[in-house]
């Protein structure tokens, strides 16, 4: 048994996170100010023996009594639509709450585990991307702030590696989706999702060819802990190779809803990448990781969830 302390742990991919780990037997302290998390998609676990929640917001200095294991840093607004609405909230939590975290896994002597993502690649010149990469990011751009805070933890993170020898896994999220995503978090899948169940035109943003890979949420956690049992030290994508255009995916769920509702076409963003897929050798060969949730069955299992909270 392990003592975890799991930090956005309300959120989509937290609250998954927090599940799995009780459900392998470790204690876990989730911490989440609830600005993008909710308490429902934690509910379920209070009852459940070694949760603990606190409310907390991780730009400020983090404490956790008691000896811990493990410090895995979720926290961050992630969504496209929170770019623009809380930029500031952003860049502090992937600087100073990645530091205020790096510091309580040092203190405990903890293996820390930083959320990183597929952004750091930002519209990527090499195609697909394996974490050599650099990558082709625009600071300036509105979606700096959240690629930025992220290439800069992962840059912390190594520094508290290399200067304080601090056990660290760091892993890039692709998109990733299932139940307890936010209906209004203006992802693709959650807003093709929401609009289909209410019988609303789908907005397909640009001409609807451009890529990206979807990861169902399970196959997402499974890599979580995978990498974070293992020794692998440095960046490891996670995430579902196969790629499709954002019109397939948006067939895909109009199958998955039986909704008929048309397609309607805007702008594409500012800096909206073109393509998007993770070269996943790295985690197939060092953590014996690859997905197995194909992305029909998944929109399937996710239209379920949607339809039970719309």
């Amino acid at each position: 048994m392990s003592r975890v302390v799991v930090t956005g742990g309300a959120g989509f991919l937290g609250s998954h996170l927090c599940r799995a780990l009780l459900d392998r037997g470790d204690e876990v302290v989730a911490i989440d100010n609830l600005v993008t998390g909710s308490v429902n998609n934690i509910e379920g676990l209070f009852a459940r023996r070694g949760f603990t929640y606190v409310n907390h917001d991780v730009s400020n200095y983090v404490w956790v009594p008691g000896h811990v294991d493990a410090v895995m840093h979720l926290a961050s607004p992630a969504s496209p639509a929170d770019f623009e609405r809380i930029p500031i909230q952003i860049l502090k939590v992937g600087g100073l709450g990645t530091h205020n975290c790096l510091g309580l896994a040092l203190a405990k002597r903890a293996r820390f585990f930083l959320a990183s993502t597929s952004e750091v690649y930002g519209d990527p010149l090499v195609h697909p991307q394996p974490e050599t990469y650099w990558g082709n990011v625009n600071p300036i751009g509105p979606r700096g702030v959240y690629d930025e805070a992220k290439r800069y933890a992962e840059a912390m993170t190594m520094a508290y590696h290399r200067h304080h020898r601090l056990d660290v896994r760091i892993v890039r999220i692709f998109n990733t989706y299932g139940p307890f995503m936010r209906p209004d978090d203006g992802r693709a899948v959650s807003n093709f999702m929401v609009q289909a169940l209410r019988g609303e035109p789908i907005t397909i943003y640009g001409d609807g060819r451009q890529t990206r890979s979807f990861t169902y949420v399970d196959d997402e956690i499974r890599g979580f802990l995978a990498l974070l049992d293992s020794d692998v030290t440095t960046p490891v994508n996670i995430g579902n190779p196969d790629q499709y255009t954002i019109r397939q995916l948006a067939e895909m769920t109009l199958a998955a809803t039986g909704s008929t509702v048309p397609m309607v076409y805007r702008p594409l963003p500012i800096d909206d990448p073109t393509r998007r897929q993770p070269d996943i050798t790295k985690a197939v060969e060092l953590l014996g990781w690859s997905p197995s949730m194909g992305l029909r069955e998944g929109l399937q299992r996710t239209a379920a969830y949607f339809r039970s909270v719309l």
